[in-house]
């Protein structure tokens, strides 16, 4: 498979990135600093931002996949996910690519799930309500394209060691669960490329 990244410097991408490359796939990655991914076979690494219309269209193109593995980076970047999400969108159509998964957030929807408690649906959505705003739109833009998308829902983020052991349920977050590993997260990216499963889903993660 040839698999274009986005966010591969990040800790989610990282492990995506290790995946691939273990698994035998090309890899394509976007960087805003090429030394940032290190140098090994099959890696070929593109400079510039994935906000960049033309630097996503020269890393998705004869790509069979692509995986955006970015996060939310905060008031500096309000939008970056939103943005990023309509550039890789336009670059998929133009290079004939149709599979696309992408990072999103649970934390994102706890105000239309059915099994959140009102006190947490009272704060959370106040406490992130930027960075939440930027993953709806996100998800809105990938959403209405004709791609072959699968939203990726973890909920709260934590480094440990990958199990390959989760709960996944569509929409939102496994009753009580609050956490999930980045390791884990790129588990189930992994196996949605390979199966080609989740497709036009936003399944949602959690121990």
């Amino acid at each position: 498979m040839r698999l274009a990244l986005l966010g591969g410097t990040g800790r989610i991408g990282g492990h995506v990135l290790s995946w691939a490359l273990s698994a035998g796939h090309e890899v394509t990655a976007l960087a805003r600093d090429p030394r940032s991914l290190p140098a090994a076979d099959g890696v070929t690494v593109i400079a510039g931002s994935a906000t960049d219309p033309a630097a996503v269209a020269e890393v998705a193109a004869g790509a069979d996949a692509v995986v955006s593995a970015l996060g939310p980076r905060g008031a500096k970047t309000p939008a970056l996910l939103a943005a990023a999400a309509e550039a890789t969108v336009a670059a998929m159509g133009k290079a004939g690519s149709n599979r696309l998964i992408c990072v999103s957030a649970a934390g994102a929807f706890v105000e239309a799930d059915p099994d959140i408690g009102a006190l947490v649906k009272f704060i959370l959505p106040k406490v992130f309500a930027k960075l939440y705003a930027d993953v709806r739109e996100m998800e809105s833009v990938v959403r209405s394209s004709d791609l072959d998308w699968t939203l990726v829902r973890p909920t709260r983020l934590v480094n440990r060691p990958q199990t390959g052991r989760y709960r996944v349920r569509p929409e939102f977050a496994p009753v009580g669960g609050r956490s999930i590993a980045r390791s884990d997260v790129a588990h189930f990216i992994a196996g949605a490329l390979t199966d080609n499963a989740w497709v036009r889903a936003r399944p949602a993660l959690a121990y």
